[in-house]
This record gives C-alpha cells, sequence and structure tokens, in this order.
C-alpha cells in the first residue's frame, strides 16, 4: 500500500492524439463516440464507479505512481464539473478559451486521497446527472461549434465529448472497473 498524500509525477502528456487513434490502454476509440450517447454513457458509468469506490482497498494505491481508486474517483468528479463548465461555454459564447486546470495541483490542493469514498461516490454521482444532462441537451447544429484550452488546443463540442468520454472510460479502466 502506498500512502495517500505521496506525490505523483504530473501527467504532462497531450492526450489529444486519442482523438486520431485508438488508445492502446483502455482500447477506447474515442472518434467513433457520438456527441448523442455521452449522456448514456456518463450514467452508465456511475454504478461502476460506485462499486470502485466502496472498495476496501479504495484508498490503496497500486504503486507509487498510480492513484488510488479513491484519487481516480475524486479526480473524474472533478472532471464531469470541469467539462460542464467547458460545455456550456461553448454553447453560449463564441470559441471561448478555457481557464486553465492543473488536475494534479487540484488532487494534492484537495487532498483527493483523504476524502470520504462515501461522499465522493454522491457527489460524483450528482456531478454525472449535471454533465449528462447537458450533453443531453446539446443541439445537432451545435456539434462544431469551437472551444480552445489555455494551451491552445481546440476542439468542438463533438471533440470535447469524445475526449472528455475517453478521460472517463480511461479511468473506469485504471481502477478496473
Amino acid at each position: 500500500m502506498t500512502v495517500p498524500g505521496e506525490t505523483i509525477e504530473p501527467d504532462a502528456k497531450d492526450w489529444t492524439w486519442v482523438l486520431s487513434q485508438p488508445c492502446p490502454d483502455c482500447g477506447l476509440e474515442a472518434s467513433a463516440v457520438a456527441v448523442a450517447d455521452v449522456g448514456g454513457l456518463v450514467r452508465a458509468s456511475v454504478p461502476r464507479w460506485r462499486a470502485s469506490l466502496g472498495r476496501q482497498d479504495v484508498r490503496d494505491r497500486p504503486d507509487p505512481g498510480t492513484w488510488s481508486p479513491l484519487e481516480y474517483g475524486a479526480h473524474v468528479r472533478d472532471v464531469f464539473r470541469v467539462f460542464d463548465e467547458r460545455l456550456a461555454l461553448m454553447l453560449t459564447q463564441d470559441a471561448p478559451t478555457f481557464a486553465n486546470w492543473d488536475q494534479d495541483a487540484t488532487a494534492l490542493a484537495d487532498r483527493y486521497g483523504e476524502q470520504d469514498p462515501v461522499v465522493v461516490a454522491e457527489e460524483l454521482a450528482v456531478a454525472a446527472d449535471v454533465i449528462a444532462a447537458r450533453f443531453d441537451a446539446v443541439p445537432a447544429l451545435s456539434h462544431e461549434r469551437r472551444g480552445l484550452r489555455s494551451n491552445g488546443s481546440e476542439f468542438t463540442v463533438t471533440t470535447l465529448a469524445q475526449y472528455f468520454w475517453h478521460d472517463v472510460a480511461h479511468h473506469l479502466h485504471d481502477v478496473g472497473a
């Protein structure tokens, strides 16, 4: 067991490559994901997250460089929240630039590994409902609306949905759920 709170080397990869090729780790072909399917996929992931967050070893890291299921669950809860904000901006503004989100700094500052897994599971479920409803409400005419990450990466609503879903699916794979 690795102690929660120990520092993990920050992930500096640019994961946008998952939009053009299948992920060799989790197997998801993100480019095949339709915006209209994301709400249902998110809702279907919640029981898997709840099960992962209910495990006896929820706080245990499999190795020093990998988050525990609890840390992944807290991260995904925040992914739901951050991407909900980003999607809302894309639907209401022309080509917004998203605020930078340092997921590693957030994990440390919010002490992901010390949070209550029952609370994280509930907050994750609530955040999942919110973003699922937002994706469900996206009209087809809005799929090509654009948004920019602070590093200049451009997304459309479609590619944001695909990138977002890969993140969630990948982390389900990470925790074996």
